[in-house]
C-alpha cells in the first residue's frame, strides 16, 4: 500500500511547492530551445513550396502573419484566464499547443497547412507573457527588472542553443528540426504538468470577463495605465522593428551572403549569446548605475544605430561584429516590461503583460506585410546595391521613433513629480 502511494505521489503534479524562479527558468529554456530550432529551417521550408525567391518571401510573410493575427486575439485573453485561473494551465495549453504546431508543421506537404498549423498555434500560447506574469506574482516591484533579466538570459541561452540544433539538423533534412522542437515541447509539457508550481494564489485571482479581455479593451487598459500608459507608443515602434528585423533577416542574409540555415543557426546563437551575458550577467550590476528607464534609453539608442550597420554591412562577418556591439540593446525589454509592470496592481499582472504581448503580436501581424514587400524588393537587387539594406534602415527609423517617445515620455514623468 505505501508502494503503491509513492508511486502515485511521483506521477502527481506537485503543486504544494512554492513557485521560485528556478522552476520558472528552466520551462523557458526548454521553450525557447524548441522555438529556436525551427527559426533557421521555416524560411527554407517555406521555399520547398515555392519556385522563385520573391514568392518565397511573400508567402513566408504569410506564413509569419498567420501566427501573430492569431497571437493578437489571444494574447490578451490567455493573459486574463491567467489571472482567474493562475498560471500554471495556461501555460500548459501554451506547450501542447506549441507541440502539436511543431507536429503539423514536420507533416505539412502545403502552404495551406502550414498557414493553417501557424494559426492554431498562435491562439493557443503566450508562453513569454504568461511566464513573465508568473515571475511578478512573487517578485517585489524593485526587483523585477532583475528577475525578467534572468528570465530573459534563460531565453537567451535557449536561443544560442536552439538556432545551432535546428542549423545542424536541418543541414540534415529540413523536417527533422520540427520533430525535435516537438519532443522538447512534450517534455515542457511533462515537465509543467508534474514539477511547475501554481504562482498565482486563489486569493489574488479575478474573475474572468471576456469583455476586458478582448484586445481593443486590453490595449485601452494598457494606455490609460498610470505612469506607463504612453510606453505602449514605445512598444509598438520598437516591437515593429524587432519583428520585421526577425521577417527579414533569414531571407536578407540569403539574398546578401548567400547564407544557409547553418549559417543563419550560428548567427541566431550570436544574438542568444549576447543575450543571456548581459541580462544574466550584466544586468544586475547596470542596474545598480543605471534606472530601467535610463536602461531603456540606451538601449534604444544602441539597437537604433545597431540597425543602420546591420543594413551598410559589406561582409558577413559584421553582422557577428554589430551583434556583440549591440549589447545595451538586450536591456530594452526587460527594463519596459518592469516599468509596466509595476505600474499594474497584483490583480491584473496577466491581463496588462497580456496586453503587452497583444501589442507586440499586432507588430508581428503587421511586420510581415511590410517585410514581404522588401524582400521582394530586395531579392532582385545586386549584393554591392546600397538599397539592399533597406529592411534594416526602417528598422532603424522605427527605432529611432521608439527612442524619441521614450525620451519624451520620461521628461513629461520626470516633471511631473
Amino acid at each position: 500500500m505505501l508502494e503503491k502511494k509513492r508511486r502515485f505521489y511521483f506521477f502527481s503534479p506537485l503543486r504544494n511547492r512554492a513557485a521560485a524562479m528556478p522552476f520558472i527558468m528552466l520551462t523557458a529554456l526548454i521553450d525557447m530551445i524548441s522555438i529556436g530550432l525551427i527559426i533557421p529551417v521555416l524560411p527554407a521550408l517555406v521555399g520547398s513550396f515555392t519556385s522563385a525567391p520573391a514568392d518565397q518571401a511573400f508567402w513566408y510573410g504569410v506564413v509569419t502573419f498567420a501566427f501573430g493575427f492569431a497571437n493578437f486575439f489571444a494574447s490578451p485573453v490567455l493573459g486574463a484566464l491567467s489571472d482567474s485561473r493562475g498560471r500554471r494551465p495556461v501555460l500548459l495549453l501554451g506547450f501542447f499547443g506549441l507541440a502539436l504546431t511543431f507536429f503539423g508543421t514536420a507533416l505539412a506537404t502545403a502552404l495551406w497547412m502550414l498557414i493553417a498549423v501557424r494559426l492554431i498555434s498562435g491562439a493557443m500560447q503566450s508562453n513569454l507573457t504568461i511566464a513573465n506574469a508568473y515571475v511578478a506574482d512573487f517578485t517585489p516591484p524593485e526587483d523585477r527588472a532583475r528577475r525578467f533579466g534572468m528570465l530573459g538570459a534563460m531565453f537567451g541561452v535557449g536561443f544560442i542553443l536552439g538556432p545551432v540544433m535546428g542549423g545542424v539538423l536541418g543541414a540534415i533534412n529540413l523536417h527533422l528540426p520540427f520533430y525535435v522542437a516537438g519532443c522538447l515541447a512534450m517534455v515542457n509539457l511533462a515537465y509543467g504538468y508534474l514539477v511547475l508550481p501554481e504562482s498565482l494564489p486563489v486569493e489574488r485571482r479575478n474573475r474572468f470577463d471576456w469583455k476586458a479581455a478582448t484586445p481593443v479593451n486590453a490595449l485601452r487598459a494598457l494606455a490609460q495605465l498610470k505612469n506607463a500608459g504612453r510606453l505602449a507608443a514605445v512598444v509598438t515602434c520598437s516591437g515593429l522593428a524587432q519583428f520585421l528585423l526577425y521577417t527579414c533577416w533569414v531571407l536578407y542574409t540569403t539574398f546578401k551572403f548567400g547564407w544557409g540555415p547553418l549559417e543563419n543557426g550560428w548567427s541566431l546563437a550570436a544574438i542568444g549569446i549576447v543575450s543571456a551575458i548581459v541580462q544574466g550577467l550584466l544586468l544586475e550590476r547596470l542596474l545598480k548605475h543605471f534606472t530601467p528607464r535610463r536602461l531603456a534609453t540606451l538601449g534604444l539608442a544602441s539597437t537604433t544605430v545597431a540597425y543602420v550597420l546591420w543594413g551598410a554591412a559589406s561582409e558577413s562577418w559584421m553582422m557577428f561584429a554589430i551583434i556583440f556591439f549591440n549589447l545595451l540593446g538586450t536591456t530594452v525589454s526587460a527594463s519596459i516590461q518592469s516599468i509596466i509592470s509595476g505600474s499594474a496592481d497584483e490583480h491584473n499582472q496577466g491581463r496588462i503583460l497580456g496586453a503587452v504581448n497583444g501589442l507586440n503580436s499586432l507588430m508581428a501581424v503587421i511586420a510581415p506585410a511590410l517585410g514581404a514587400p522588401l524582400l521582394m524588393m530586395i531579392s532582385t537587387l545586386d549584393k554591392g546595391d546600397w538599397r539592399i539594406g533597406m529592411p534594416f534602415y526602417v528598422c532603424a527609423l522605427l527605432q529611432g521613433a521608439a527612442l524619441l517617445l521614450a525620451v519624451w515620455h520620461f521628461r513629461r514623468e520626470r516633471m511631473a513629480n
